[in-house]
């Protein structure tokens, strides 16, 4: 994947908590790009997820440059909202390749079997008393994630 950037995307599964935690992750072989944290009440929509796309486009550009240049994969489930005509509209916008997902294939996107399982593992058992703990916890989770950690979900990919 050297003449490429690869990034995944994934939603976080609601996490219990006081209330519910949904977020949004875009991260690559390197390290986590974004965390998108859904403000209560609100849904992922095509919109969201295009706008998200935009995001990931203008942080690439700042925290990786020269990666544009070359081109950027990008690998997520068909999620509706990641499916909509919005969201891919905003996918050929920023000029993304987009990596075909076969349908009801969740163990096939990175997000869900390499970092979500990981994710999981750590905070299985945990009581949070708020969406503030859970989010943090979240946070510190990733942020002790090294980079080797990044790479084996993307060198993962050529065997799933």
């Amino acid at each position: 994947m050297e003449a490429c950037h690869f990034i995944a995307a994934g939603q976080v599964p609601q996490i219990a908590s006081a209330g519910k935690v949904m977020a949004t992750v875009f991260w690559d072989s390197e390290r986590v790009l974004m965390i998108d944290y859904l403000e209560r009440g609100k849904t992922v929509t095509g919109v969201y997820y295009a706008d998200q796309i935009r995001k990931r486009r203008a942080s690439i550009k700042q925290q990786r440059r020269g990666k544009l240049r070359h081109g950027v994969l990008l690998h997520h489930d068909n999620a509706p909202a990641q499916t909509s005509a919005v969201a891919t509209a905003a996918i050929r916008e920023c000029g993304f390749q987009l990596l075909n997902h076969m349908p009801y294939s969740p163990e096939l996107a990175p997000t869900d079997y390499h970092v979500l399982r990981s994710l999981k593992d750590s905070v299985h058992g945990h009581n949070f008393y708020s969406d503030e703990e859970v989010i943090h916890a979240v946070n510190d989770w990733f942020e002790q994630q090294d980079k080797k950690f990044s790479m084996d979900g993307v060198i993962s990919l050529a065997h799933r």
